[in-house]
């Protein structure tokens, strides 16, 4: 458990808990730790390389191990990544001539020159038939030998691993961090605080958890523990029985719920009692959830507790045997009367659901009177409302100008992306500047004065963070919309997959499009190679693990969008295989090396998603000729079997037409409302840091910065939203 725990640090803060151990002569084993670390594209910094080499060998040798196990998993070497073809990204053959020598293979074959004489004569041959279609015919050890060695670049990535404090200071410090997030986590994010939070329920605790989910995995641990829970909304209660069965704590998806010790059960009823007691008003929650309220019911058994009426109350309301009126109840009834003024003044007393109302409120409002009415309400009530929501119904109102009623794209919290016709009525301009104006100003009231503010240009473009949702776990990865630029003269991408029980086949793929979004080509198993690039092969079964990649040559490129796609042929999803995942890596023009090497890896973000379409960013030629990659994380539904890059034009130009060209809020918006009149701005050259404390925010940590000085790189970015 230490040691998940220690590699939860690594991963998160890319800061190594100050390694303990005798005090020895460990300068050899300090450089070879080094040396390791740069063959995958990771470094020790100059003062945690001073510190190890003041340890003991043995000591060394020991962070070492452990420490080398998480950054290979976190860049993907921790599996071996062998391609079809031998000589990937050489001597790809041609497909046609590709597919009629596993012909041919399989009429030399004694055992399979009947079957597939048979099916020759329908004028059909199905490739997964063909025995030396779909499966490696050399070992990992083997394709090896056909590579040359990687020669080193200026270009290739490496991470600088910091010195952290004790193992017990840094991992407070992370659970705090992720307990106390303004925005919800991820799923592995969560899972992370659960293993924190377990270890963490006697020590400090955040002032504040604001995101609920957060909340449930924290209770949980302190139920475990002993010790108060907390709870302020009966929905609390609820999101923390589906915690403790294993459940979703978002209350999307459905939970089998199961009957619950005695102790856990008095310790639910005694809570919701307590809620419903302080406020009779919050039974109106129970609406919401009725259904799984009266499932939870039947495993907590409140009748057994006449000491918590309260509590009962509850499952009376979800019975229906009580009446509590919903707020949501009670606008939409106004709203149907024609009466938006009540229905705001109602919402006035839940300020989130008032902002989320706005645009309907605005488009329902048919005087100017009305409107008015609207816009003040929300400059009532905006410093009451989580900057989360504030920058979400900014980023709302900035995109309300460009659509028009064409197309609209919606992305559910699990990365499901569909189109469907824009059929809303405008928000007029002069609300929306107004509306616009005020968020602005309260955001500004709201983020911290900074003295000097140290900024990494390349930070700019990157989306903030509004939901961990809108971000797969993985390094180098970026929330949803963000934008970096690509330097280097080859792109390769890959995926990984390995099966859980039955026989599943992904297939990489890449459509190049036209400016327009139409088709201009494409990369696949159907089309191994062009003037492009070259595709390593199709790999149909993955008992042990699979690999597949697309190289380009970018300058060969005649396209205006890239769009890497994983296609599930048939077998398990996404969230079904045992691993899967998805990257990409830049090289110079003349670098060698493996098919995979993790010195070159940018990107390596995790496939974990509904849908059979995968499709985790595209890469984008500006008008300046170079190329930038923009963060997607969506999944298409897709056909249960047998997708193809081919049948899915229609629907990815579409999703892109919409995504592609909508703004996101970034971190230029927020570090521009930081500035005030006596911030010192500094853009980062790489090279120079002041000599005093700074708050620096950038994609990585640059060395030698002041200790006083506030970090925020992609591992915490969340920390900027304000509260």
């Amino acid at each position: 458990m230490v040691h998940r725990l220690e590699s939860l640090v690594i991963r998160h803060a890319h800061r190594i808990p100050c390694p303990a151990g005798p005090v020895g002569e460990g300068t050899g084993a300090a450089q070879q730790f080094d040396a390791a670390l740069m063959s995958v594209g990771f470094k020790l910094s100059a003062e945690l390389l001073a510190h190890l080499s003041g340890l003991s060998e043995g000591a060394v040798v020991e962070t070492a191990v452990r420490t080398l196990g998480t950054v290979r998993e976190m860049v993907g070497d921790h599996v071996r990544h062998n391609a079809y073809f031998i000589d990937f990204p050489a001597n790809v053959p041609d497909t046609f001539d590709f597919w009629m020598s596993c012909i041919a293979d399989a009429l030399a074959d004694d055992e399979t020159r009947t079957s597939t004489l048979d099916r020759l004569s329908t004028g059909v041959v199905d490739l997964l038939t063909l025995p030396s279609y779909g499966n490696y015919r050399h070992t990992y050890a083997e394709m090896l030998t056909h590579h040359d060695e990687l020669i080193a670049a200026a270009g290739d990535r490496m991470t600088v691993l910091h010195p952290g404090g004790a193992l017990d200071d840094e991992i407070t410090a992370l659970y705090l961090a992720l307990a106390g997030s303004t925005t919800p986590l991820g799923e592995d994010g969560l899972s992370d605080l659960q293993d924190l939070a377990g270890h963490c329920a006697d020590g400090p605790q955040p002032e504040d958890i604001p995101v609920r989910e957060n909340r449930a995995v924290v209770n949980r641990a302190r139920l475990m523990a002993g010790a108060g829970l907390l709870l302020d909304t009966v929905t609390d209660v609820l999101r923390l029985a589906c915690s403790l069965v294993g459940g979703d704590v978002t209350l999307q998806e459905p939970t089998r719920l199961r009957t619950l010790p005695r102790s856990v059960r008095r310790a639910l009823l005694a809570g919701l009692d307590a809620v419903v007691a302080a406020a009779p008003a919050k039974l109106a929650d129970v609406h919401a959830h009725r259904e799984m309220w009266k499932r939870l019911g039947e495993r907590l058994h409140p009748h057994e507790y006449p000491q918590w009426p309260h509590a009962a109350d509850v499952f009376a309301v979800a019975r229906g045997d009580k009446k509590a009126r919903s707020l949501d109840s009670r606008v939409e009834e106004l709203l149907a009367r024609g009466d938006t003024t009540a229905a705001v003044e109602l919402l006035k007393a839940a300020p989130g659901k008032l902002f989320r109302s706005l645009d309907q409120l605005l488009r329902d409002s048919s005087t100017q009177e009305e409107r008015d009415v609207v816009v003040a309400a929300a400059e009532q009530v905006v410093r009451d409302v989580s900057g989360r929501v504030v920058l979400s119904v900014r980023q709302h109102l900035h995109n309300r100008e460009q659509e028009t009623g064409e197309q609209r794209v919606f992305v559910n919290r699990l990365g499901r992306a569909w189109v469907t016709d824009d059929t809303r009525r405008p928000v007029f301009a002069p609300e929306r500047k107004r509306l616009i104006a005020a968020l602005d100003a309260e955001l500004r009231r709201r983020l911290p004065a900074e003295a000097h503010l140290l900024i990494d240009p390349d930070v700019l473009d990157v989306a903030l963070p509004l939901s961990g949702k809108a971000t797969a776990s993985g390094l180098g990865v970026l929330p949803r919309g963000s934008v970096s630029r690509i330097d280097g003269e080859l792109l390769r991408f890959f995926v990984y997959w390995k099966q859980s029980e039955h026989s599943t086949d992904y297939d990489l793929s890449a459509a190049l499009l036209n400016a327009d979004y139409s088709t201009a080509s494409w990369l696949s198993y159907t089309n191994l190679r062009g003037v492009e690039g070259a595709h390593s092969g199709d790999i149909t079964n993955a008992p042990d693990g699979a690999s597949e990649f697309i190289n380009l040559r970018l300058g060969a490129v005649r396209a205006a969008c890239i769009v890497p796609q994983i296609n599930i042929y048939s077998g398990e999803g996404f969230e079904e295989v045992a691993e899967s995942f998805f990257g990409f890596m830049l090289r110079e023009g003349e670098q060698q090396g493996r098919p995979f090497e993790p010195r070159t890896v940018r990107a390596k973000s995790e496939l974990r998603g509904p849908g059979r379409v995968a499709l985790p960013l595209v890469f984008l030629r500006g008008s300046d000729g170079r190329w930038r990659a923009k963060w997607l994380h969506l999944y298409l539904k897709g056909a249960p079997s047998s997708n193809r890059v081919e049948g899915n034009r229609a629907t990815v130009a579409t999703l892109l037409r919409g995504i592609v060209e909508r703004e996101q809020l970034t971190v230029r918006h927020l570090t521009e409302l930081m500035t005030g009149s006596t911030t010192t701005v500094t853009l980062w050259d790489g090279k120079t840091v002041p000599a005093e404390p700074v708050t620096y925010i950038g994609l990585e940590r640059p060395a030698g910065l002041h200790p006083q000085s506030r970090i925020v790189t992609p591992e915490n970015l969340r920390d900027l939203i304000p509260a």
